[in-house]
């Protein structure tokens, strides 16, 4: 049985998704997450609020996914293409859930987003190509920036296999065409 609060963040991210942050109401969230506005308001006391916690949630679900790919055992190299490839695949598994995220970053919310919280949940990506930048197999840029060029990619991707309609082997080649390509970019010369 789902909790109050995780039907409360299911039912958030689908309207949110579907009328944005402006086009939906907090009673609207209540009322389809079957929860009385108060009760709406005691987990989250401000609709921002909601909006932040549910981004931390999700960006805390992908991080969790992608934490063992960035502390596996191997070469750099394969934990990176790891990263990028299973990133690729946890965007085009929850696509609402991507489509949150990118909408969230490009929102003037994203600040209210603590800088710890942040910090840890992009760490399974900066510190490996921090190790990668460190080790001169990485361009010799700050991590943030190869970080923000990485995750450019893997939204470009995303992007891409949404409207080509390709078959999961078409898709697979492309995932990994783009993964070289974006190794030969990132890839320390």
């Amino acid at each position: 049985m789902v909790d109050k609060k995780e039907q409360i963040l299911a039912t958030a991210l689908r309207l949110f998704v579907a009328d944005g942050f402006h086009g939906t109401p907090t009673s609207k969230i209540a009322l389809e997450a079957g929860v009385a506005n108060g009760t709406l308001f005691y987990h989250y006391k401000t609709k921002e609020e909601l909006m932040v916690a549910l981004y931390n949630s999700i960006k805390g679900e992908l991080a969790n996914n992608i934490l063992s790919f960035a502390q596996a055992e191997g070469f750099i190299t394969t934990r990176f293409k790891n990263i990028f490839i299973h990133s690729v695949y946890w965007a085009l598994k929850n696509p609402e859930k991507f489509y949150y995220i990118q909408q969230f970053n490009f929102s003037p919310h994203l600040a209210k987003v603590p800088k710890d919280i942040f910090k840890q949940q992009a760490m399974p990506y900066t510190q490996l190509i921090g190790e990668g930048i460190k080790k001169k197999l990485l361009r010799q840029q700050p991590e943030e920036l190869v970080t923000a060029l990485f995750n450019g990619q893997v939204y470009g991707v995303c992007q891409y296999l949404k409207s080509a309609g390709l078959d999961s082997g078409e898709q697979e080649k492309t995932i990994n065409e783009a993964y070289d390509m974006v190794w030969d970019m990132l890839k320390y010369t």
